[in-house]
């Protein structure tokens, strides 16, 4: 176990324990929800930059999850919250851009490299994982949120105790389509392509493990905590984290200035407490311990 993944094992166990007990009882009135992160004014940005044709557009288009409760997640009112939501309006506030000129589009997992390469998206914070596959093709702002590959069962599975439970080859195993963390899964089953069942958003794996098509899903935290507060005590997190997931926010290949322009702006949020803010009004409402920023990775 490296450095980073000790920093963050009391966190990630408390998020597990927490899971456990989860009855979709989130507080129905969240700190700060009715503030909207500081828009700074009269910004000086180096000419030709990312941020000085952002703030000259006064608007800005930002790929998030659509599917995922406290991360990211499009209500009935087409208004997507959550804690990647709040992280992309305070750098959106950072350039002069105020949060409702802030276009958020749908990413889910296995399209979020296409939205940054076509120009889709102007970044992507999408619960976004960062590998060196990945790396080839995005820079990578960064990482903001350290998560952990867990497993979910029914709440009434006492089989399932983790990952170590799926090497039967009949235990069915639910995941996405392109998620940074399959190989790690695949480690664990007796016979992957026999027991991994994929679909392109997780909602659909909660639908099959909630019906009995799947026994258990595996996917970091983040995604399980939303998942488990949406069921209504239904599903428990179980066993202990297997992969350590570092999430970065996803921008042009190459664009060093405006990755070091969002790692600054992340920095000044931890002080000035934005950062927390923004944990406390969505995640926070069900892991109230505020996480710590990881180590920035070389913008490349």
């Amino acid at each position: 176990m490296n450095t980073r993944i000790k920093r963050y094992a009391p966190t990630l166990a408390g998020v597990a324990a927490l899971a456990l007990v989860l009855t979709g009882c989130a507080s129905e009135s969240a700190p700060g929800e009715d503030e909207t992160p500081a828009v700074t004014q009269q910004q000086d940005f180096p000419e030709n930059s990312t941020m000085a044709k952002l703030a000259e557009a006064g608007a800005m288009t930002v790929g998030t999850k659509f599917d995922q409760p406290l991360f990211g997640l499009k209500g009935l009112d087409n208004t997507p919250t959550g804690f990647d939501v709040e992280i992309a309006k305070i750098i959106a506030g950072e350039i002069g851009i105020p949060a409702g000129q802030v276009t958020f589009i749908e990413t889910n997992t296995k399209v979020r490299d296409e939205a940054v390469m076509s120009g889709k998206a102007d970044m992507v914070i999408a619960t976004y994982m960062i590998t060196p596959e990945r790396q080839e093709r995005v820079t990578f702002a960064g990482p903001y949120y350290n998560a952990g590959t867990l497993t979910m069962a029914l709440a009434d599975n006492d089989a399932i105790t983790g990952i170590e439970s799926v090497g039967d080859p009949k235990v069915k195993v639910c995941a996405a389509t392109g998620s940074a963390d399959l190989e790690a899964i695949s480690e664990h089953l007796a016979d992957p392509e026999g027991q991994l069942v994929l679909f392109d958003v997780y909602s659909k794996c909660a639908d099959a493990l909630r019906t009995g098509q799947v026994d258990a899903i595996a996917a970091d935290s983040t995604i399980l905590l939303g998942l488990g507060a949406e069921a209504d005590g239904a599903f428990k997190i179980v066993g202990e984290s297997y992969l350590d997931q570092l999430f970065g926010i996803g921008i042009t290949k190459g664009d060093v200035e405006f990755c070091e322009f969002i790692n600054d702006t992340l920095s000044a949020a931890v002080e000035d407490g934005r950062f927390a803010a923004a944990w406390e009004k969505t995640a926070g409402t069900v892991v109230p311990e505020v996480p710590e920023l990881p180590e920035f990775l070389p913008c490349a």
